[in-house]
């Protein structure tokens, strides 16, 4: 009651300054992303009944999502849990978390747990998503006999034989240890020219295939790492995987885990997943997908917040961020992580709740759309 209170007295204070707020937001907008602000969110009431409406309409929100928000604030403040010491791995180059590729998935539950998600991947395959409140978080790909196939973390989890550490290392340094990158990959009967001057190198190391990825707005340093066993990367025959309603969840909470990975990094809390925006963004991403285009406002000039609002999603400040044609959701999101203005939304202080949408174009090219806000 003190909260929605508390709500009330806020939205009063901000009708009756609204001539200096709307002076000082004039610029709010961003080009690489789409931000509100409280002057293009909320119209100028001409009384006070349409202001009570507005803030019952808030309050109706507030009181199916509550229960949510209260459980990942709690979730935030509890103690992180203590720092895990690497030890160097023992059979291969890097390990994550002490594990390496081939390790058995009932070892790693063991002392683990059950992961907190599983959701299939471009290999047809699940990443199994283990995490504290998404402190320690990595990704796990077993195969067919339950052995580690694959790895991912963007954490400070990376041990290697050779010094190598996420966010100390350098693009430089990983180049001059780990020699030239691969430019090339070659998919059934197609060979794929990689882009040579990336956020990313690929590397074939230990028979697996090992991309760093660089965070270039902290000196090129390492910022995650996804390692992918020869032969399950050689399994997969084309450059994007066919689509599939699975596969589109899939990318969903992938984005959305990665997301949340990314605030903790930044001692950020945490978001809630939302599925009523989910919808706003996955009809931008089918929009988008089916005809052509790669925009914040749709064929009819509507802007991520008509969007929003159309659907009835209450907010106070919000957010959008869109990628598209990348492999899988860990290079859409290190991408976003790249481009100023998407990492902004990504590392928002005041944000609540984030819905994904993907969809895929006839060439099975996914589009991913992120709507954040808060209310």
């Amino acid at each position: 009651m003190f909260r929605f209170l508390r709500l009330i007295a806020i939205l009063f204070l901000i009708y009756i300054s609204w001539p200096f707020i709307a002076k000082q937001l004039d610029n709010s907008e961003t080009q690489a992303n789409f931000v509100s602000s409280i002057k293009e969110n909320l119209e100028v009431p001409e009384t006070i009944s349409v202001l009570y409406d507005d803030i019952q309409q808030m309050l109706k929100q507030l009181g199916f999502q509550l229960d949510e928000m209260q459980q990942t604030q709690e979730q935030s403040k509890e103690e992180q849990p203590e720092k895990l010491e690497l030890a160097p791995p023992s059979e291969q180059t890097f390990s994550i978390h002490n594990i390496e590729l081939g390790n058995d998935k009932n070892d790693i539950e063991h002392n683990l747990g059950a992961a907190k998600r599983a959701s299939i991947n471009e290999y047809g395959a699940n990443w199994h998503a283990y995490h504290e409140n998404y402190q320690d978080f990595f990704m796990v790909m077993y195969d067919d006999n339950n052995k580690a196939a694959g790895l991912y973390t963007n954490q400070d989890l990376l041990a290697s034989t050779n010094g190598i550490k996420i966010g100390n290392s350098s693009k430089e340094s990983v180049r001059s240890i780990l020699g030239e990158p691969i430019t090339k990959i070659q998919k059934g009967m197609v060979i794929y020219q990689l882009q040579e001057d990336s956020d990313n190198d690929l590397f074939l190391l230990d028979d697996a295939y090992v991309t760093i990825f660089y965070d270039k707005h902290e000196n090129d340093t390492v910022t995650a790492i996804q390692i992918i066993s020869k032969p399950l990367e050689e399994n997969k025959k084309d450059f994007y995987t066919d689509a599939t309603p699975t596969l589109k969840e899939g990318f969903e909470y992938q984005m959305f885990d990665l997301t949340n990975a990314a605030r903790v990094n930044h001692q950020l809390p945490i978001l809630a997943w939302d599925d009523h925006v989910r919808e706003t963004a996955r009809e931008h991403s089918a929009d988008m997908a089916e005809n052509d285009y790669f925009d914040h406002k749709n064929l009819e000039g509507q802007t991520p917040f008509d969007r929003m609002k159309e659907d009835a999603v209450a907010f106070h400040t919000a957010g959008e961020n869109l990628a598209y044609g990348q492999l899988s959701s860990i290079f859409a999101h290190e991408g976003l992580m790249n481009s100023l203005g998407h990492r902004e939304n990504i590392l928002r202080k005041d944000y609540e709740y984030l819905g994904v949408g993907v969809a895929f174009n006839e060439k099975s090219q996914p589009y991913y759309t992120q709507n954040y806000y808060a209310n």
